[in-house]
């Protein structure tokens, strides 16, 4: 069984910064694809940034330049480092990790709030 827990999330002023952290276990991380997930109020989900398990990364155009995506197989983490925030950024951050995008694994998220 694989659990997918995320951190770091918080309350931040606009154009302060957060990293968030999501930590798997259970299964072979390096071979997982690892994306980060927003839901903001009444918004619809929305892949925020993803990285394949050879590294390759992508973004959401309104994140691009802000955020950054990278990962740590030997700690079994993958960390999204925001920089720039913006009151818009503001949602539950959720981490995905599997053999596609969307995986087959869900954290149960994080809570960032960035206030103006």
């Amino acid at each position: 069984q694989v659990r997918v827990v995320e951190s770091g999330g918080g309350l931040v002023q606009s154009g302060g910064s957060l990293r968030l952290s999501c930590a798997a276990s259970g299964g072979t991380f390096s071979v997982y694809h690892i994306g980060w997930y927003r839901q903001g109020p009444g918004k619809q989900r929305e892949l925020v940034a993803a990285i394949t398990s050879d590294r390759n990364t992508n973004y959401a155009d309104s994140v691009k330049g802000r955020f950054a995506i990278s990962r740590d197989n030997a700690k079994k983490t993958v960390y999204l480092q925001m920089n720039s925030l913006k009151p818009e950024d503001t949602a539950v951050y959720s981490c995905n990790a599997g053999f596609s995008q969307p995986g087959r694994y869900w954290g149960q998220g994080t809570q960032v709030t960035v206030s103006s």
